[in-house]
């Protein structure tokens, strides 16, 4: 009885805040929110030699952003800056960050800041998948998914969120993932991975709230899986709906960096 009513209560908060982000977004379909001007801040995208993350590095550079790209493929990393100075970026920035190694994150970081300034948007999207079962998947391959889906995550907001603070101004992007709302058969290590991201980045949201840090936003995204070579042959079944993949080019994702909303939002 106790597990039915726990069940219950679950599914009606999550139907409530469907309906909260239903409502939300047809009224702000009616009345769109205020754009954030993104020119000439400087936006730090990990994972940006592939995938989501050079597609996010496009969109910023066609909006005037100082761009500073990290990757482990400094092949892919350097291919995204110069497809960045072609879409219009004056000031890119490539360099090769293993996001697993804090050492390696503290120690880029520190070159950033003297060779670029200080990063005023963060995003957080580097991200890596294992595709086995539980009982299948290698410690060492587990402990990574959490190394880079998650743990880089504190090591990036330790090395730019106090400059932020001080000049209270900034922008805390974290890409988690519908995987870390809901758990996925065959995806154990990565979902518990984005669980503890979208969970680490709502607290610090809440801190920064409690702490009247207004000039910090933050923004956390939970895409669905994305056809960008992670989850190749990937196909998800729901009774009465089945979905593939979402196309990268055409993901809301963009199109909100393009109308970068000037609010504290949780998403």
């Amino acid at each position: 009885m106790s597990f039915n009513l726990q069940s219950s209560k679950k599914l009606f908060i999550f139907l409530g805040k469907s309906l909260f982000s239903l409502l939300e977004a047809m009224i702000f379909a009616l009345l769109p929110k205020p754009r954030k001007n993104v020119a000439g801040e400087i936006v730090l995208i990990t994972g940006a030699g592939s995938g989501l993350g050079r597609l996010l590095a496009l969109q910023f550079a066609r909006l005037g952003s100082v761009l500073v790209l990290w990757d482990i493929n400094k092949e892919g990393n350097e291919e995204t800056c110069k497809m960045a100075r072609e879409a219009g970026a004056t000031r890119v920035h490539a360099y090769t960050c293993d996001c697993s190694q804090k050492e390696g994150v503290y120690r880029v970081a520190d070159q950033v800041k003297k060779e670029v300034g200080d990063v005023s948007i963060l995003i957080n999207n580097a991200g890596i998948v294992t595709g086995k079962k539980f009982l299948d998947c290698p410690d060492e391959l587990m402990e990574k998914s959490f190394d880079v889906n998650f743990k880089a995550h504190l090591w990036t907001y330790k090395a730019f969120l106090p400059a932020m603070i001080a000049n209270d101004h900034g922008h805390l992007v974290c890409i988690s993932s519908s995987a870390g709302l809901s758990g996925v058969n065959g995806l154990a290590d990565y979902c518990a991975s984005k669980f503890a991201a979208f969970g680490f980045a709502e607290s610090v949201f809440v801190e920064t709230f409690v702490q009247k840090q207004k000039g910090i936003k933050t923004t956390i995204v939970c895409p669905f899986f994305i056809k960008t070579g992670m989850f190749e042959g990937c196909t998800t079944g729901f009774l009465p709906l089945k979905t593939g993949l979402l196309i990268a080019d055409y993901l809301g994702i963009l199109h909100a960096m393009d109308g970068f909303v000037d609010q504290k939002k949780k998403l």
